[in-house]
């Protein structure tokens, strides 16, 4: 084709004096289409030489063209070319090759064309929901709800005013419908991506499995929705290959190994939850997708990769499912250097929905942390180099049968690695606690040590990655882009970023930004010592990641106000500072009665929880309760030790009344709550994760104990770098962070028991300071109005034998 065709003649000479003043070699434009698609802007943001230029993304956005200049006069695209191209297609960029006199022109892509966004009807979709709507038609029995339909219109319109909306909407709202009606109406219109995130697999799957198909029905559109899982989910070929040819014919995981190869042959997507037989997770974190060990389109086994034929998957998507995790994990990687406008973990998308929001602090922290440990550090160096018997294994194998140079020297250096952070996970294991914040909970003894073996751990890590390097740089051009090559590079960056997270360590008070702390683990009878680096303020980060980036985010939760305020819950991530035409707030209450079928209780006669005597009353309240309600119960506690002591006390009534007791731990959580389901008699006693996320409807539950008021415990590494941040702002810290975190976690611990508008049941805080505290009325404040027993323990049971009976 002539370059005049797609050109503009002014852009074509712009383009000619840049590749003169380059002396010839290629250069990177980044251009822009008219109306009629012809380019007339370009800019220049990077130069190359005879062969290669780089292609940096965060200069790109959907429409684009990336053109650069093959100075040979050949256009026809290589395969770097066609790599590159295809990943800017994922995000609407095209890519196009001229000649250096820019007179000829390849078109490897088209860009996607620009349109005009098309607004919603808010109106008509709010008529969905309503009384003779689209829902009502499929559902007869449906009873429209004022709350849902006013969540639906503030959706509507952030998707419309490119907004960032947070909603707090109650149980029963009908959230998920109240988001998924505007957000395919919107991919559909647009025909922009829009991604969900949740915090738990049981709501990504009826999202998947219910909602979507039945929005889908009731707005007449099909777009193509997807659950995208971690790529940790996913069978990898070629680690699979590797682990049977390192097994051979003796070793201890053969069988499954066999049954894996002989399943990776039949299944279509290779995801573990669809495994037929067991595998054990020794097994699956040999086999499984690895960051660390992925070469993506380099791989050779590349036509076989699960994990790219589910991404390929996720890009012919409009609607994306996912969790927190891989949503930050997407996240990270763009603000990195990948950008948004192409694929990282996810396809490129638009507009964002956090559902379970209230956990948006913590799943972005626990992502945006770093980390390493002497098994993460053990598993990028196996990857280089591991001996299994007489045979040897490894990158390192493959690389110097390219012949280049001898690595004879690698396996001592690697042990020398092992050695030196099996020394500093030694010295970290000092001490007591499970986790303890440098530098001020280890002694100054202990620190000059800790410090020292840190020290040894980086410049061993250098040496060896010194080694690999230079190794890699003897290689031709031509085996340097070979898939193992490219692996051994990652693992290379991989050992370097543990090595400069060990200075920072060892410097920590020169980085007020970053908390950095031990984090202590049982390793099954083998203990060991994850060293991290934490942000003290997500905010910051998630300003860049979350709300500058994305046209629309909306961030929903039942639980995002204290005492009817987002105050607390806007500060921790970052919009209390937001441009108020841009950022809206709704708390949209509940349909529930809670006012006539939940009954919140407090005996005034309980101990001090910090008393000798709290356990002995708790034990024979708790029982009395129990037995009272025939079981249908959930007691939740604040610490396993508690819980433990509790449950030893209470088990054998209980049992011999006929009530099924389970306890957190003596099971999975699934299997636990599937036995709690299933048995409208058990009680379960937990702490943890099941303060949310457990549904259980109807007779199943009818009575929730909450034995302690959940506040962190004030040791947590995190916490205290986060509370001592408000102190030396002059703002008290328990009023502004403990005391609000600790009234969010009440409110999930309360929601456990209206799940459906006909439940009737009791909540029962025996924390006596809910009462007693002055602070107590902020918790009972921000829960949903209830009748209420706030009276002596023999009272409230008589309150509760009325109520339930």
């Amino acid at each position: 084709m002539r370059a005049e065709e797609r050109i503009i003649p002014a852009v074509r000479e712009q383009m000619k004096r840049a590749i003169a003043d380059a002396d010839g070699n290629e250069v990177l434009f980044v251009a822009s289409l008219d109306s009629v698609g012809m380019i007339d802007t370009v800019t220049v943001p990077a130069h190359g030489h005879q062969t290669a230029v780089a292609a940096p993304p965060v200069h790109t956005e959907r429409g684009d063209v990336v053109i650069h200049n093959h100075p040979s006069g050949v256009l026809t695209p290589s395969d770097a070319d066609i790599q590159v191209a295809a990943q800017l297609a994922a995000g609407g960029i095209g890519s196009f090759i001229v000649d250096n006199a820019v007179e000829r022109l390849v078109v490897v892509v088209e860009p996607v064309r620009r349109r005009a966004l098309q607004p919603l009807d808010v109106d008509a979709l709010c008529e969905v929901l309503g009384p003779g709507g689209a829902l009502s038609r499929l559902h007869p029995g449906y009873e429209p709800r004022d709350s849902q339909v006013r969540m639906l219109s503030v959706v509507a319109e952030s998707f419309n005013e490119a907004q960032i909306a947070v909603v707090e909407a109650g149980t029963g709202t009908g959230k998920s419908f109240a988001y998924l009606i505007p957000a395919l109406a919107w991919a559909a219109s647009n025909e922009e991506r829009v991604v969900i995130s949740t915090a738990t697999i049981t709501l990504q799957q009826q999202l998947i499995e219910k909602d979507i198909p039945e929005v889908q029905k009731i707005l007449g559109t099909s777009e193509k929705a997807v659950l995208v899982k971690g790529r940790g989910n996913y069978l990898c070929p070629l680690r699979l290959s590797e682990a049977i040819d390192e097994e051979g014919l003796l070793g201890m995981g053969r069988d499954s190994l066999a049954a894996l190869r002989k399943w990776s042959d039949e299944t279509p997507t290779g995801s573990k939850s669809e495994l037929p037989f067991p595998v054990s997770e020794a097994v699956w974190s040999r086999v499984n997708s690895d960051p660390d060990a992925c070469t993506g389109m380099r791989c050779r086994q590349q036509v076989n990769c699960f994990v790219m034929r589910a991404r390929r998957e996720a890009a012919a998507a409009r609607i994306l499912v996912a969790n927190h995790h891989l949503l930050f994990a997407d996240l990270a990687l763009r603000i990195r250097g990948v950008g948004f406008d192409q694929a990282a973990v996810l396809p490129p998308f638009q507009r964002l929905i956090i559902d379970e929001a209230h956990t948006m602090e913590q799943s972005a922290t626990s992502y945006f942390s770093h980390a390493f440990s002497r098994h993460s550090i053990a598993r990028s160096c196996a990857r280089l180099y591991r001996s299994v018997g007489t045979r040897s294994f490894g990158l390192s194998i493959l690389l110097e049968q390219l012949g280049a140079n001898q690595w004879s020297e690698l396996p001592g250096m690697i042990d020398s690695v092992h050695a030196a952070a099996d020394v500093l996970n030694a010295v970290a294991l000092a001490g007591d606690g499970s986790s303890r914040r440098l530098p001020m909970d280890i002694d100054s003894e202990t620190r000059a040590r800790l410090n020292r073996e840190m020290d040894e751990v980086r410049s061993r890590i250098l040496l060896l990655t010194d080694y690999v390097s230079v190794r890699i740089r003897g290689l031709s051009d031509d085996d340097r882009d070979r898939p193992e090559v490219h692996e051994t590079r990652q693992i290379v960056r991989r050992l370097q970023e543990v090595a400069t997270l060990c200075e920072r360590i060892a410097h920590c008070e020169d980085d007020p930004k970053t908390v950095y702390w031990l984090d202590r683990r049982p390793g099954g009878g083998d203990p060991f010592v994850r060293f991290v680096g934490t942000p003290v303020e997500i905010g910051p980060v998630l300003t860049e990641a979350v709300y500058e980036p994305f046209e629309t985010v909306v961030c929903t939760s039942a639980t995002l106000s204290v005492d009817g305020s987002f105050a607390y819950w806007a500060e921790r991530v970052g919009l209390d500072g937001a441009d108020s035409q841009r950022v809206r707030f709704a708390s949209l209450p509940s349909p529930f009665r809670f006012d006539r079928q939940v009954l919140l209780a407090a005996p005034t006669d309980a101990p001090a929880p910090e008393s000798g005597d709290y356990l002995a009353f708790l034990s024979r309240f708790v029982t009395e309760v129990l037995e009272l309600s025939e079981g249908s119960g959930l007691v939740l506690f604040t610490s396993y030790g508690m819980l433990d002591a509790v449950y030893a006390a209470v088990h054998p009534n209980l049992s011999a009344a006929g009530i099924t007791v389970l306890r957190q731990g003596d099971d999975d959580r699934s299997r636990l709550l599937r036995a709690f389901t299933a048995d409208t008699s058990s009680v379960l006693f937990a702490t943890d994760s099941f303060w949310e996320g457990v549904d259980a409807p109807g007779q199943t539950l009818r009575v929730v104990v909450i034995c302690r008021l959940p506040f962190r415990v004030p040791t947590d590494p995190v916490l205290r770098a986060r509370m001592d941040l408000l102190t030396s702002r002059g703002e008290s810290a328990f009023a502004r962070l403990s005391l609000p975190e600790a009234v969010i976690r009440l409110k999930q611990g309360f929601g456990r028991l209206m799940r459906r508008a006909d439940d009737r049941g009791v909540v029962i805080v025996t924390d006596s300071r809910i009462v007693s505290k002055p602070y107590g009325a902020l918790f009972v404040s921000s829960l949903p109005q209830t009748a209420q027993s706030i009276k002596s323990s023999q009272a409230i049971l008589e309150d509760i034998e009325r109520f339930l009976w």
